[in-house]
């Protein structure tokens, strides 16, 4: 069962720990199974209870899963091996286009808004217990998503849209349960949902957003919540359209309990309207970070919801980190009302750039996607064949495999500092490095 490694310990948390260990060192590999608890309490003479708590510490962290009568084994693709790693290095002389970073040519400088910020925490500084939403950042955040059409509710700040999505999720779910996820997605919600203990299950997508059929399935299969991005979708951006979110709407109504969390963003970069999905299920979440627009280490996101949701996130951060820094979320108000950031410019730019590419990969027979954000998605046959390749001809591309669960082999480009005398030779190498592809949906 273990072959040569024995668990030891008397806590709970010392049995948990070690089995984690074992298996970031290889000692336990994917898919071995565990000892059934009353055996191994025997075995370590503690308490079946103290090891039923290590196992669920395991679970809770993603590093094993529980299949009913067949026990407990270490998931196929335990939480310590992140898709972080998945990821190309850039030697020196090749372009690196694969990092997924906006254009620092298109981000604002920070130091007016950071002093404008600073001057005012001087003259009234913020002290404990007081409101964790700084008050016209919360006005300026509701009325523009008032303005999108996204259903009325309370607002909250959070440090980026990952730690949102976190405790929505944790607000919600245990352990052991299913999550619809996009496929391909964003990595790093990837990560995390197996990392929280939860079971991923990919739903396709095209380019205007994830497949209704697909939603479905999942849902009707047991998945109890739904993320979606609604612009800029990493990898492929993909954009939900007025009739696809229609359809996704009739959808979440066949299954009014699904926990809905949509993640928006690709706000302020995006020149495409929003289609919010949001109303339909009791339980909801929408995210909309700062990162795309102004800058990656701006760690700020908005967060709205259903009163409850939002309660509940609100309660559990007020025990941990207390609030997201004052002082940041007013610098992120003068950014937003200083005019700093040209919206329309910004999209505008991203735009030409991927359209350029698209349009120069169709001409060489190559099935490339890129509807709204940063990033063009090009199917391949041979994910690695072609990454190796392009590496050779000068160009670090995003593998696939950081972003795919079931999905077929994929290259990410992002656009974001390509110039347009770049376009015809990224789109050469590309061509030769891939091939021609058929016609097809990335599903």
């Amino acid at each position: 069962m273990l072959g040569e490694y024995r668990i030891e310990g008397r806590r709970a948390a010392d049995i948990a720990a070690g089995v984690e260990r074992a298996v970031g060192s290889g000692e336990l590999e994917p898919g071995q199974t565990l000892p059934p608890m009353r055996e191994l309490a025997e075995e370590l003479g503690v308490n079946a209870n103290t090891v039923a708590a290590a196992y669920r510490t395991l679970r809770e962290r993603g590093v094993i899963e529980t299949a009913g009568r067949r026990g407990s084994r270490v998931r196929p693709k335990p939480a310590t091996t992140g898709r972080e790693y998945l990821r190309v290095d850039v030697p020196e002389g090749v372009r690196d286009v694969a990092d997924g970073n906006p254009d620092p040519a298109l981000l604002p400088t920070l130091a007016e808004a950071f002093a404008a910020a600073a001057r005012q925490s001087d003259h009234a500084p913020v002290q404990y217990g007081e409101d964790a939403v700084e008050p016209e950042l919360g006005r300026l955040a509701r009325s523009g998503l008032d303005a999108d059409g996204v259903p009325t509710g309370p607002v909250v700040v959070t440090s980026g849209s990952l730690d949102a999505i976190e405790r929505v999720l944790m607000a919600h779910l245990k352990p052991g349960d299913a999550v619809a996820v996009e496929d391909p997605g964003w990595g790093s919600l990837l990560d995390l949902a197996p990392a929280l203990g939860l079971r991923t299950v990919g739903v396709g997508v095209d380019d205007e957003g994830p497949l209704p059929d697909d939603v479905r399935r999942a849902l009707t299969a047991g998945a109890r919540a739904l993320i979606v991005t609604d612009r800029a979708q990493n990898p492929t951006g993909a954009a939900i359209t007025a009739s696809r979110a229609r359809a996704l709407r009739s959808v979440l109504g066949e299954h009014p309990e699904t926990l809905l969390i949509e993640d928006d963003h690709g706000h302020r970069i995006v020149d495409l309207p929003l289609h919010s999905l949001a109303g339909v299920t009791h339980s909801w979440a929408f995210v909309r970070s700062v990162a795309k627009a102004y800058g990656p280490d701006l760690r700020l996101a908005v967060l709205t919801g259903d009163p409850v949701t939002v309660d509940r996130v609100h309660g559990r951060q007020r025990l941990g980190p207390g609030w997201v820094s004052r002082l940041l979320q007013k610098a992120v108000v003068h950014l937003w009302t200083s005019g700093t950031v040209d919206a329309g410019a910004v999209a505008a730019s991203y735009g030409r750039r991927r359209d350029a590419l698209i349009g120069s990969l169709k001409a060489r027979g190559v099935e490339a996607h890129g509807r709204s954000g940063m990033n063009v998605w090009i199917p391949v046959p041979d994910e690695t064949g072609a990454v190796a390749r392009l590496l050779h001809a000068g160009w670090a591309v995003a593998p696939g495999a950081r972003f795919r669960m079931g999905s077929p082999p994929g290259i990410r480009i992002t656009v974001s500092t390509l110039r347009s005398e770049d376009i015809e030779p990224l789109a050469s190498a590309v061509a030769s490095a891939v091939g021609p592809a058929p016609a097809r949906r990335y599903v």
